[in-house]
């Protein structure tokens, strides 16, 4: 009975020594950069409708976000002195068919709210 109660707490004790290990070497990742909120409507130019299912890129971080029914996207991305971000249609055939705008942002803080209108095709 003493050896199976040992046994227990050495096991123990190795399965936590084995986390702790695991987590020095893998901990979490750490992210020292500034992050920008990046959020914003998109819109049809000539009715003022949303519109769903754009793409809204930017292809420096390799992040995108599609927009819902509501025209509304937001995600966070690095923040830069400037910062491209490519607004592309991606269901021409459910909402029609919009051209694709490409926009370089500058000047930018922890947060910025985009009202883009995109032309249809």
């Amino acid at each position: 009975m003493k050896s199976n109660w040992l046994r227990r707490i050495i096991g123990g004790l190795s399965f936590t020594t084995a986390l702790f290990v695991f987590q020095a070497c893998y901990g979490t990742p750490q992210d020292f950069g500034a992050d920008l909120y990046l959020e914003g409507e998109v819109k049809a130019k000539t009715t003022g409708l949303p519109i769903k299912g754009i793409n809204v890129a930017v292809p420096d971080s390799k992040q995108y976000v599609i927009t819902d029914e509501s025209g509304r996207f937001g995600f966070y991305t690095n923040s830069s002195q400037n910062i491209r971000i490519v607004f592309e249609d991606t269901d021409a055939f459910e909402n029609g068919s919009f051209k694709s705008k490409d926009t370089i942002v500058s000047g930018l803080t922890d947060h910025l709210y985009l009202k883009i209108h995109l032309e249809e095709k």
